[in-house]
């Protein structure tokens, strides 16, 4: 996700916010994966946001990125990582994200 793919991405996730029932807490597009810490709607459920945010970007990137189509078969796989932040706190969680910059 570079060559301004990666700010296309942000901007995606950001702008379904109030629409998928979540909001964006931090956010960190690397090469070949993005991290993502949102507050999420429990009536919506946080596996139905990420299958939406995935879907709705893989579909968007696709259309205005015509090479990503060429490249790969598919933008997203099915795999998800999910976890809740209930035994850290939301400062431990976003500054790992922030130094995943510099991995």
């Amino acid at each position: 996700m570079t060559d301004g793919i990666d700010e296309r991405l942000k901007q995606l996730i950001t702008e379904t916010q109030e629409e998928y029932g979540y909001e964006v807490l931090d956010m960190e597009v690397m090469p070949d994966h993005v991290h993502l810490l949102l507050d999420v709607d429990p009536k919506v459920g946080i596996y139905s946001v990420v299958t939406k945010i995935k879907g709705y970007t893989s579909k968007q990137l696709r259309e205005q990125f015509p090479a990503l189509k060429k490249r790969i078969p598919t933008l997203w796989t099915r795999s998800k990582f999910i976890s809740s932040v209930g035994s850290v706190s939301l400062d431990v969680v976003k500054r790992y994200i922030e130094e995943q910059k510099h991995v």
